[in-house]
Order: structure tokens, then sequence, then C-alpha cells
């Protein structure tokens, strides 16, 4: 689960995380008034969704007179933004976070993340801030430091030393200070709330000599919500995709996409190979749709209708392989829902696995219209036709 910026800025001020002062504000004149009660100018203006790269799309504008950060505001609140991870259609702003401006000396980037391989938390620090920290490990290796911590032991002072002494050229000693009790918060809130991400970036090191979190991003690891209600209420229902909502209601593992042949699959690893096929046959995926192992005839009936409900959609490709579903449950469940909702696009099905043979006896009975393919050949075949016939 993602959240927003002035959501985690509030988490890191109960860490102890030095930030800018802010408000949120939902109007223009909201945001003057917010302006108002900080410091400056300048100020900044943020546009709040859940979206990377909000500064390259326009969301992050620095101003120095209140007309300009009404202006700045209206802007940003009027038309949806763009960036390079909300695709081409952008994200609508519903509100802005203003921050008192800051003088700043030095960028940083501080985050810390799961090492699978090494079974622990590390931290990741870098001199780029700033910069996307994918794109510095890849040009700039050198620039990035990562120190594992024992997650028995915790974090402990020399971690943060291990990374400060590792800076060339080596900062005032005076940061070492402030970093350390910053990477202990950092820590221990990524711990006690069950994050699987808090990043800083950048974390700036100002003129006075101050460090402070100048931006803040925390992804929670939905499966330990329970035992976190406060975060859980944090969840802007507005951030996520319509469909995607109305999936996660039925637990169903649903994620858009922008081509136009809908796939419903049981397996992560089945869904991506089933749109590795799709685009083989030269087609695109609508959308990666999981409904897990043990679905029943009602996940899959809300399944196959979410799929239905994306006007793009041209033709639907059903790819179950029967362990723990049973092939027969999956055909009950797709025959029950052709039968409450209209299905006006082609419809192909690929069973294996266990109670196969009653599963196409149950399609083919049914009286719909369904091609049923034999094997995942076929049916990139069918798919690949349905593309053909729909251009």
């Amino acid at each position: 689960m993602k959240i927003h910026e002035f959501q985690a800025k509030d988490l890191f001020r109960d860490a102890g995380i030095p930030v800018p002062l802010g408000m949120v504000a939902t109007t223009p004149d909201q945001a003057a008034q917010a302006a108002n009660s900080l410091p400056g100018p300048p100020w900044v203006v943020k546009a709040q969704i859940h979206a990377g790269g909000r500064g390259k799309g326009g969301g992050v504008k620095v101003v120095n007179s209140i007309e300009e950060l009404q202006r700045i505001s209206e802007q940003i609140l009027s038309a949806p933004l763009i960036t390079p991870q909300t695709g081409p259609s952008g994200q609508r702003v519903r509100q802005v976070l203003i921050e008192e401006g800051l003088d700043i000396d030095k960028e940083y980037y501080l985050g810390i993340v799961v090492d699978r391989n090494l079974e622990s938390p590390v931290i990741i620090f870098s001199q780029a801030g700033g910069m996307e920290i994918e794109d510095i490990s890849a040009s700039h290796p050198e620039l990035v430091l990562v120190e594992p911590i024992d997650i028995v032991n915790g974090f402990m002072p020399y971690h943060a030393r291990n990374i400060f002494y590792g800076l060339a050229p080596l900062p005032d000693q005076g940061m070492l200070t402030e970093l350390v009790p910053i990477m202990q918060g950092l820590y221990e809130l990524f711990i006690s709330k069950d994050c699987s991400l808090v990043e800083i970036n950048p974390l700036v090191l100002t003129k006075s000599g101050a460090l402070v979190a100048l931006d803040a991003k925390i992804n929670f690891d939905d499966n330990a919500l329970f035992r976190h209600k406060e975060i859980a209420q944090l969840h802007d229902p507005f951030e996520m995709d319509e469909l995607e909502a109305e999936a996660s209601k039925h637990n169903i593992n649903y994620i858009r996409l922008d081509g136009n042949i809908g796939a419903m699959v049981n397996g992560a690893g089945l869904a991506m190979a089933t749109m590795d096929v799709i685009k083989l046959a030269g087609a695109e995926p609508a959308n990666f749709l999981d409904v897990g192992g043990g679905a029943s005839e009602e996940m899959v009936k809300n399944g196959l209708k979410i799929i239905l409900s994306d006007e793009r959609v041209k033709a639907i490709l059903i790819n179950i392989f029967g362990g723990i579903m049973r092939c027969d449950v999956l055909a009950r469940g797709v025959v029950e829902a052709a039968r409450e909702i209209e299905i006006a696009v082609p419809l192909i099905v690929r069973l294996e696995g266990t109670n196969v043979e009653e599963g196409r006896e149950i399609l083919n009975n049914s009286g719909l219209d369904f091609l049923v393919a034999r094997d995942i050949e076929e049916a990139a075949g069918m798919v690949a036709e349905q593309v053909k016939r729909s251009r």
C-alpha cells in the first residue's frame, strides 16, 4: 500500500526525522492561506499523487509570491498530471502540499528496502540525490552505498559511520551527528510499521548545516496491514484505478494495462507467461488478472465482469492450469458470468490440469459461444486470429 508524501512526512515527524514545515490544501485559496502561515517566500507547491516523477511532469513548483502560488496551485489541481509513472492519461490531483522553501547546499538519497538475497533490510545511500536510484546504480554504481542491517541486532551507529566514511569527498563531521538519528528513526519506522520501502529523495543538507527530508515515500506490506489499522486508514481510494479498486474488494489481483486483450489466469507466473503469449501473437494485454490458486466460482465470475468493464477489451483469453483450483470450478464460474452479463467479445478458454475434461464438457454443453483451445499454442493462434479480425 502506498500513501501520499504529506502522510509519510507525518510519520517521519513522529519518528524524529526533520521535514520542512508544510500544510495540505485542496483549493488555491486554501493554498494561499497555508502559505501565509508558513515561512517564505519562497514556497514549494507539490502535487499529491502516488506516482513518481512529479517534478518531471510539472507537479512540483517553487513560487515567490502568493499570486504565483495561487495560479500554480490552480493549474496543478485543474488538470491531470502526467508523469513517467502515470501513463499518457495522467492522474487527477486532488490536493497539494504547500511547504516552506529551504536554502539547499547538497542533495542525497537515503532509503531502506529488504534485500531478498541477503534476507535482511539494507540502507541505500547515494550522493546523487534527486535522481532515480535505479538510474544511478546503472550509470554510476560507485555512487551507491549499501549497508546491510542484522535484523536481530537492528540499526547500530556504525552503520551510519560506514556510509559516512565511504563518501568522497568526506563531508563535515557535523553531518554524521545528524545522519545517525535520521537513519535510526527511518529504520525503526521501517520495522515497526512493516514497510516494504522507506525513501528520502532528496535528503538535503541546508547551507546552515541541517539535514532535512525534502521528500518522503513509504510503501507498506499489504499482508501486514491487519496489524496497523491506523496505517490502513491512510489509504486513498481515489489513487487506485476504478477497476483495480473493484478487484481488491473481491481479493482479485488485477492491474489494468494499455492493450486490448483481456486475460484471466490462476497464478502470477502463469499470468506473466500468458501476457508474453498475447504479445507474441501480435496483440497487447489489457490487464494482469490473477484469481489465485484457490479461486471460487464467485471470484471467477467477478473477475470476468471486471475484464468486461474495460471498454478497450476486444477479446478475452482465459488460461487456467487446474491444481488447487479445479477446471470444472473455473468453467462453472465462466458460464455463470456469461449468463448474467452480455459477452460481446470473443472468449478463448484454455484449460489444463485437475478435472480438465469435466471443465471442457461444461463449457461445450453450456450453449454459449466459447472458443476452447486444447493448449497454449492453439490459444495463441486464436488470439492472433481475433486481433486480425478486430483491425
